[in-house]
C-alpha cells in the first residue's frame, strides 16, 4: 500500500465495517422475526449489503490494501443489547428500531466519507455509487417503523377508538 492510497483505504475500510454491521443487523433481524414478509425483506437487505461490502473490498484491493472482513465491535455489542430488548418485548417494532439505528450509523458514515476532501476522485465515485445502492433503504425502514408505531399505538387500549 502506498502512502498516497492509505487514507482512501482507511475510509473504504470504515465503510466496509459499517456496511457489514448493517448486513449483520439485517441477518440478525431475519433470524428473529416470525413474519415471513419481514424475514424476506431483511434477508434481501443482508445480501445487498454484503454485495456492496464486497464491491468496496475490491476497491481496497485495487488500491493495494487489505479489506476489512468483519463489522465493528461496537455494533456487535449494540446487537447483543438489542437482542435482549427484543427477547423481552418480542415485537417487530423492536427489530425494525434496531435495524433503523444501524442504518442511521451507515448513513452518517457514508455522508462523512463523501464530504472528506482528502480522498481521491476515484474513491469518492466508488463511495457515491455504493451509497446510491443503499440510500433508499434507510427511508423505507423509517417508513416501516412509523407504520409499526402507528399500529402499536392503535392496538393500545388507551388509544382513542
Amino acid at each position: 500500500m502506498t502512502n498516497a492510497n492509505r487514507h482512501d483505504i482507511q475510509v473504504l475500510n470504515g465503510l466496509i465495517r459499517s456496511t457489514i454491521d448493517s448486513a449483520d443487523g439485517y441477518r440478525n433481524a431475519a433470524g428473529e422475526t416470525a413474519e415471513t414478509g419481514y424475514r424476506e425483506l431483511f434477508e434481501r437487505r443482508d445480501v445487498e449489503r454484503r454485495e456492496v461490502a464486497e464491491d468496496l473490498s475490491f476497491s481496497v484491493r485495487g488500491l493495494g490494501g487489505e479489506p476489512d472482513a468483519e463489522g465493528s465491535l461496537l455494533a456487535k455489542a449494540q446487537r447483543a443489547f438489542l437482542d435482549v430488548k427484543h427477547a423481552l418485548l418480542r415485537d417487530e417494532l423492536s427489530l425494525v428500531d434496531a435495524v433503523e439505528s444501524t442504518e442511521d450509523h451507515v448513513r452518517a458514515h457514508f455522508a462523512k466519507a463523501l464530504e472528506d476532501s482528502h480522498i481521491s476522485a476515484t474513491t469518492r465515485e466508488t463511495i457515491r455509487r455504493a451509497w446510491e445502492r443503499l440510500s433508499g433503504d434507510h427511508d423505507a425502514i423509517n417508513e416501516l417503523k412509523r407504520s409499526l408505531e402507528g399500529q402499536h399505538d392503535a392496538d393500545n387500549r388507551l388509544f382513542p377508538q
